[in-house]
């Protein structure tokens, strides 16, 4: 057995002796407060974002691209691990969690600006993102650098989908969608690992966003207004 599955399994039992009382609530049902939409980067440790420890908070779901949106044969529809428990537990909030030099981003803004050579699954993911960031590296500033042009998508392709979340006949009028970035590449602050809230119900104004939420003014914050 590769060393690394044989320490995953020790950090496991360790896991399981701390945890072992806590499944008890939450053995027959599940009634997350929120549904977290992640990047599966490594650098995103989906639960310990949120400082996260208690089974049955969080129905976490993760994918290349923090992607919202899955293809049917009736076109684009909200992909159904985002959308449970949002329909069968009682969830009333989503978080769109983007992050800063996202690898999906980047190889959706390289395909949209000279194109890519990758694996059909790859491929495939990168184009359910290009339908939704086209716009967005079309509306890049002229001057600005690779680097800065993918960080400025990160906050576009959680506004899209954000926005794909609200326009969803499958999403109750009353679930409230948050977009975040997750930066620990020090390019929202010097400290490593924070979220920063960039939409609200699809609403990106900073000023707006600010004094909506005066409880949580300090932790919002865009790079880019369009």
């Amino acid at each position: 057995m590769r060393d690394t599955i044989v320490e995953l399994l020790a950090a496991n039992a360790e896991h399981a002796s701390e945890f072992a009382d806590r499944f008890d609530d939450v053995q027959d049902a599940q009634h997350p407060e929120a549904v977290t939409v992640c990047c599966s980067d490594s650098r995103v440790l989906q639960d310990l974002v949120w400082g996260n420890e208690e089974p049955g908070r969080l129905f976490t779901c993760g994918n290349i691209g923090n992607r919202v949106v899955q293809e049917s044969e009736a076109g684009p529809v909200v992909s159904g691990d985002v959308l449970y428990p949002l329909a069968h537990t009682g969830t009333e909030v989503a978080v769109v969690v983007g992050h800063t030099g996202c690898g999906a981003v980047t190889a959706t803004y390289d395909e949209l600006t000279g194109g890519i050579d990758e694996p059909a699954g790859i491929e495939h993911c990168v184009s359910l993102l290009a339908d939704e960031l086209e716009a967005g590296v079309e509306a890049l500033p002229d001057d600005i650098d690779r680097a800065d042009a993918v960080n400025h998508l990160v906050e576009y392709n959680v506004d899209r989908q954000v926005e794909f979340l609200k326009e969803s006949d499958e999403v109750p009028d009353d679930v409230t969608v948050v977009g975040v970035v997750y930066d620990f590449q020090d390019v929202y602050t010097d400290r490593r690992g924070e979220v920063h809230v960039v939409n609200v119900d699809g609403e990106r104004d900073v000023a707006t966003l600010c004094q909506e939420h005066p409880e949580t003014e300090d932790r919002i914050r865009r790079r880019w207004s369009y």
